[in-house]
């Protein structure tokens, strides 16, 4: 990121394409919005999720419990009852369901959320914003953000409203988390390249789905195109399978999204050139795509620009094929980032 400015609304509005929320209220207030930090845009985008939540009720669900009790609630543990000699003190072992706010969507919330209240780059004000919307999860409880599993993460009917800020505190987990080397209170490098990545590709892909719906936009599987599907060892090839797919009548175009400190290798002779492994592959996959070979399928590397001079600005055939790289630059404002992001349609036209 440091050699890789980006105006920090279009983070929101990357993250707001991403999450599903590109149409939720607030959205123009907040991309307006002057930032002098991504911590700063993140703590605002928590202090006006989190208010909104407070207000619609915060999440709850049933959670099952187990205590010793006076009165009997729920299904007496007898086992335990006995084992326990409860009855001899009057009391009894219950289990019951509880409904209550202590879910993993807000354990996280609040871990973020006191995360970016004493480690992160934010303002005075926005953190005391953070602090006046702690108190509504007292009752949740703190967990460390190493413990936190995000593919333990779903989401129902109740929880969505949520994506967002539970993309926004992962990003803030991956940027905030101390390093062993440098000690308890250093932060790495905001935000890193792999967390970016992702964000990058869902980004790209949630944009042509709102808005280009017509290409079919899609995360899709390319299968390869074999002589003969019962030859020895086929099951040993690797899955190959696209960050983005657009389809425009019989035309076919493979997107790979890129975001690399460094979009371009320097080799022998100082020469720069694009990556030899992220061009075999998008050829890989477009000569397999194109199973009638008459062309009709095209491979597109889409990097994020960085600051250096040569950029890649690649527009070839080979074996009847269009292989292209291109740069999106993060750092143009949204309307002509956007632009950008509508050329790439041409190429399914």
């Amino acid at each position: 990121m440091r050699d890789r400015p980006i105006v920090i609304r279009n983070v929101y509005v990357m993250m707001a394409y991403a999450f599903g929320s590109i149409h939720d209220t607030g959205k123009d207030r907040l991309s307006a919005e002057s930032f002098d930090t991504l911590h700063d845009l993140m703590a605002e985008i928590l202090i006006h999720g989190v208010g909104s939540q407070v207000k619609r009720g915060l999440h709850r669900d049933y959670r099952r419990r187990s205590e010793e009790l006076t009165t009997v609630r729920g299904r007496i543990d007898v086992t335990r009852t006995v084992s326990n000699r409860s009855m001899v003190r009057g009391r009894l072992v219950c289990e019951f369901d509880e409904y209550e706010l202590d879910t993993l969507h807000n354990r996280i919330l609040k871990c973020v959320m006191i995360l970016l209240i004493r480690g992160g780059d934010v303002s005075k004000a926005r953190k005391d914003a953070l602090r006046r919307l702690l108190p509504y999860l007292d009752a949740v409880t703190q967990i460390s953000p190493t413990s936190i599993r995000w593919d333990q993460l779903s989401f129902t009917r109740s929880t969505a409203s949520y994506r967002m800020l539970m993309g926004t505190c992962e990003l803030v987990i991956r940027g905030l988390l101390p390093t062993e080397e440098s000690g308890s209170n250093s932060l790495l490098s905001w935000v890193t390249d792999e967390a970016m990545h992702s964000l990058y590709e869902r980004f790209l892909r949630q944009y042509y789905r709102t808005h280009h719906p017509e290409l079919s936009p899609a995360a899709a599987s390319v299968k390869w195109d074999l002589e003969d599907a019962t030859a020895s060892g086929v099951g040993q090839l690797p899955a190959m399978r696209t960050d983005i797919t657009l389809r425009g009548g019989q035309h076919t175009l493979i997107i790979d999204a890129k975001y690399y400190s460094n979009t371009l290798r320097t080799g022998q002779y100082g020469k720069e050139s694009i990556d030899s492994a992220n061009l075999y592959q998008i050829l890989a996959y477009t000569k397999n795509a194109d199973v009638r070979r008459d062309g009709s399928a095209s491979g597109m590397l889409l990097y994020a620009r960085t600051t250096a001079d040569l950029q890649p600005d690649l527009d070839v055939v080979i074996q009847g094929n269009r292989i292209g790289a291109r740069t999106l630059d993060l750092n143009l404002s949204w309307e002509h980032l956007r632009g950008q992001l509508e050329e790439v349609t041409s190429w399914v036209e």
